[in-house]
Parts: structure tokens; sequence; C-alpha cells
């Protein structure tokens, strides 16, 4: 076997799911895209999943900008 050529073969697979989930997402009406969230939402409400009390996730996308220097 050629492990070249498989992982040729296998990121070129993966390339073409990929084109057909964005084509899938496209052709989605705003009513599919709406009971899919809704869906994912009561599924994390019956299973307790929560956000967290982490609030500090901005601060360190805002220490980032700094170090990037974008801010």
């Amino acid at each position: 076997m050629d492990a070249g050529f498989d992982i040729k073969f296998y990121r070129e697979r993966w390339k073409a799911v990929e084109e057909i989930e964005r084509q899938e997402l496209r052709a989605m009406t705003m009513d599919e895209h709406w009971r899919q969230i809704n869906s994912i939402f009561q599924f994390a409400l019956a299973t307790g999943l929560t956000r967290g009390d982490d609030d500090h996730e901005m601060d360190v996308f805002n220490r980032w900008a700094i170090l990037k220097g974008t801010i």
C-alpha cells in the first residue's frame, strides 16, 4: 500500500463530504434551520447541559487581541 496515496484519498474523500454538507445546509429552509437549532436546545435542556458560570471568556478573547496587536 502507498501511504501517500491513502492519505490523499482520505483527505479528498472528506473534502467531498464537507462540500455535500455545505450544499445541504444551503438547501435548508429557515424553518428547517430553526427546528434543528430548537432540537439542539431542547436536548441541552433535557440532559441538563449548561453554559456554566465562566463569564471570563471575553477576557480571554481580549487578551489574545492585545497580544496580537489588534486592540
